[in-house]
């Protein structure tokens, strides 16, 4: 299990009790689709997909601490590519009301020195081209260009065009030595 705490945010693996707050935020139009899933319609929707992020160790719930409710996830998923052991995927959602007030980038960070503090060397965060603001996000965290690549959403039936990005453990600890 894990846990990991900032001065705003909890994250934490699911709990059934999460589903109301699962559904407010992947109902919302937009989210899901930005990241290659449809969005909820009703709330049977979000009890399936819980039960599995239940039971997945590795996806996150995000717990704004100002009023216990679950405002997003972030996965921290396998390398697809490679299959490496040293290196994690990151995917995120956050509730639209909470945009825009660094969350997202608070959540990310901690997860990032989780990660580099348990044996992971590189780090994968990948954004489809008209996802702006996944973009900004994944470049204000430190992650670096790699290539243009092709994501197909099965669920959604349809191919994205993404970015793809690398943070390497030994440069993210050079930059943070350097104060950057």
């Amino acid at each position: 299990m894990i846990n990991i705490e900032t001065n705003r945010l909890l994250l934490r693996n699911f709990v059934e009790e999460d589903k109301d707050d699962v559904f407010r935020y992947c109902s919302q139009r937009g989210i899901g689709e930005m990241a290659g899933w449809p969005r909820h319609e009703t709330i049977e929707d979000t009890k399936k997909v819980l039960s599995g992020w239940i039971k997945n160790e590795n996806k996150l719930a995000i717990v704004w601490k100002e009023n216990g409710r679950v405002i997003g996830h972030i996965a921290i998923d396998e390398d697809s590519e490679e299959g490496r052991i040293d290196t994690k995927e990151l995917g995120c959602a956050l509730n639209r009301d909470y945009h825009r007030r660094g969350i997202m980038s608070e959540a990310m960070v901690a997860v990032i020195h989780y990660l580099f503090d348990h044996d992971i060397s590189y780090i994968w965060a990948c954004c489809f081209k008209e996802n702006i603001a996944s973009k900004a996000l994944i470049e204000k965290c430190g992650f670096v260009f790699r290539q243009e690549g092709e994501f197909y959403s099965e669920r959604l039936d349809r191919n994205f065009q993404s970015y793809e990005y690398c943070l390497e453990k030994d440069r993210w600890k050079r930059n943070s030595r350097d104060g950057v």
